[in-house]
């Protein structure tokens, strides 16, 4: 009987077929889009889709890239134990939305950049673009290894499949259309999957609502479980969320992913016009909503079957990461191919996540570490050390998953090193597109003071996890439960809650509770803060800006904010769209800032 706990099903042959059908369909697209651009071999072809892609796609990819395996397990299960409070994330993508197309994207725009790492060369100097391009390779990889192996732990206990063939061929999957057909690929692909991921919470919705008897149902359970309550104003900074943590500390926290992550600017870089790009981001922000308002109410239906009988008390699984894959095995397994739908929705996200970061990695590797020292390459060479690259930062990318498996409860400290890093990295492009003072000793000073502080907070945090009282986890029940299961093995999960990620010690010093009990979610403002405030008196100290005429490019403009559709039907603004697609084929960066970016802004002066 469905939600009275005990064994569930396993795949079916259709199941294996549904799921392979897609891996394979994935791969597929790679393919086509390298037969059918075989000619178009350039570096701009292969990094950027030759910057002639549109907003809808370029949206759902820019979607469908942080949505991983671990946001289709995980954020059901955040539901299911702490309630909606994570729905009120659609705030921060909303604001998220608005910074990232006013302010960097006509930024971006401007300077025709492949690496988003570029600015920090033209704003500051090379040693800083190469320590930002580095800390985002590390932060990378291992998050792009723990959404390999996350979601395959997860689903492997349940369905059966085996956990390091499904790693390889997650890996080899995305090597090869990344490979092959390069962002123009990623891109489609990532299309595909957004559907997918989203007919799965469909899928898991309206079964669960025909055992329910109805939506109905599903919100009244939820409202008698506590489940309801979205809003909670306490302003206190150590409660894990509240409105004002994510809000603000969420707000910030997505900027420093949209804004300034290769991943994401790499795709919206690569619509053909600056219009297309905004608008991307704003169909995106729709697309968020969509995703995150599926994946909450998933976690509410499955709160409302499993009311009585909480897997997880009950022994039947070992990580919260297993509650949605037990119970799409559980209400869909009589349905043929429906579980396996499910498990291509999880690692669609997985696979999209994956394939963005290898491609990533190749554009910030090729532009920041090889472009600038070696530039005499034929256009045949850098198609094939695109590819090699690409290759090798999918394999690396594996082997981070092998990694994350001897992590352990180490998992966390891995999504929250994610976090510390974009935080003092976002600090330091505000700090040069903001203010003119800002010089090349005080953007590394307040760089370092940011990710110094914040790797404290974030590794004390792991060291000594915030009690219940600050995580908030609602009440759950075995009572109606026929059966206990008792399982001798378990796993921590990415998502579980910090409390029980790690032994509580013997001894918990008083900064525990305050200094590292800190929402995880303010791990970004605080980088960003701590980096900006110390960055600027460094730079006060030092003497400020020395250059008596800097390039107005590089800062943000009062034009920037209020220029959207218009904006591309200028003069200016055509010419701006054309500077960026022939920048970097071995040009040197230098002579284009001296020269083209000055022609351009002559054009732009004139708005």
């Amino acid at each position: 009987m469905v939600g009275t706990g005990g064994p569930v099903a396993t795949f079916s042959i259709w199941d294996y077929v549904v799921f392979a059908g897609t891996i394979l369909g994935a791969a597929s697209i790679g393919l086509f889009q390298a037969i059918r651009s075989r000619k178009e071999t350039s570096s701009a072809e292969f990094l950027l889709g030759g910057r002639q892609m549109t907003a809808v796609p370029v949206a759902m990819s820019l979607t469908a890239s942080f949505m991983s395996g671990i946001t289709v397990i995980g954020t059901p299960a955040e539901a299911y134990r702490f309630g909606i409070a994570f729905w009120t994330f659609g705030f921060s993508y909303a604001i998220m939305s608005v910074i990232t197309a006013e302010l960097f994207v006509p930024l971006f725009y401007r300077l025709g950049i492949t690496s988003a790492y570029e600015y920090l060369e033209h704003r500051f100097n090379r040693i800083i673009r190469l320590i930002g391009t580095s800390m985002y390779i590390v932060q990378t990889a291992l998050y792009t290894g723990l959404v390999i192996y996350a979601p395959a732990l997860a689903l492997n206990q349940i369905t059966g499949l085996d956990l390091w063939g499904v790693l390889v061929a997650t890996g080899v999957v995305c090597i090869i259309y990344c490979t092959l057909g390069g962002l123009k690929a990623v891109i489609w692909t990532d299309v595909l999957q957004m559907v997918i991921m989203l007919a799965g919470f469909v899928a898991v919705i309206a079964r669960g609502a025909v055992i329910q008897g109805g939506l109905s149902t599903i919100w009244e359970d939820a409202a008698k479980g506590g489940r309801l309550v979205a809003f909670d104003f306490d302003p206190d900074p150590l409660k894990r969320h509240t409105f004002w943590t994510i809000v603000i500390g969420g707000s910030i926290m997505w900027v420093s992913i949209y804004s300034i992550n290769q991943s994401q600017v790499q795709r919206y870089i690569s619509c053909k016009t600056l219009g297309q790009a905004k608008l991307s981001l704003y169909i995106n922000m729709v697309g968020l909503w969509a995703t995150v308002s599926l994946a909450m109410f998933s976690g509410l239906t499955m709160y409302s079957i499993y009311k009585n009988c909480d897997p997880l008390s009950n022994g039947d699984i070992g990580t919260s990461d297993q509650l949605l894959p037990y119970l799409v095995m559980d209400i869909l397994a009589v349905y043929p191919g429906i579980p396996g739908l499910f498990v291509a929705a999880a690692y669609s996200g997985t696979l999209s996540t994956v394939s963005s970061s290898i491609n990533a990695l190749v554009a910030v590797t090729v532009e920041d570490f090889i472009f600038p020292f070696y530039k005499d390459f034929t256009h045949k060479q850098v198609t094939w050390m695109n590819m090699g690259l690409s290759v090798f930062f999918g394999g690396l990318c594996i082997g981070m998953a092998g990694v994350a498996s001897a992590m352990g409860s180490v998992l966390q400290a891995a999504l929250s090193i994610f976090g510390m890093i974009s935080g003092p990295l976002l600090g330091l492009y505000l700090l040069g597109m903001l203010f003119r003072t800002t010089n090349s000793t005080g953007g590394l000073g307040g760089l370092i003071t940011g990710l110094v502080l914040t790797l404290w907070v974030g590794i004390g945090a792991q060291l000594y996890p915030p009690t219940a009282d600050k995580t908030l986890p609602l009440s759950l029940t075995t009572v109606g439960c026929n059966k206990t299961v008792d399982l001798n093995s378990t796993t921590a999960s990415p998502w579980t809650s910090p409390a029980t990620l790690t032994p509580q010690p013997d001894y918990r010093p008083p900064i525990a509770d305050s200094w590292y009990s800190l929402s995880y979610v303010y791990f970004s403002l605080f980088g960003m803060l701590t980096t900006m405030v110390s960055g600027l008196i460094l730079s006060i100290v030092t003497g400020g800006c020395k250059q008596k005429k800097m390039n107005s490019d590089l800062f943000v403009r009062r034009s920037d904010l209020i220029c959207f559709s218009g904006c591309n039907n200028s003069k200016a603004s055509d010419e701006m769209e054309k500077a960026p697609t022939d920048l970097h084929m071995g040009v040197d960066n230098k002579a284009f800032t001296a020269m083209d970016v000055m022609k351009v802004s002559e054009y732009a002066t004139k708005l």
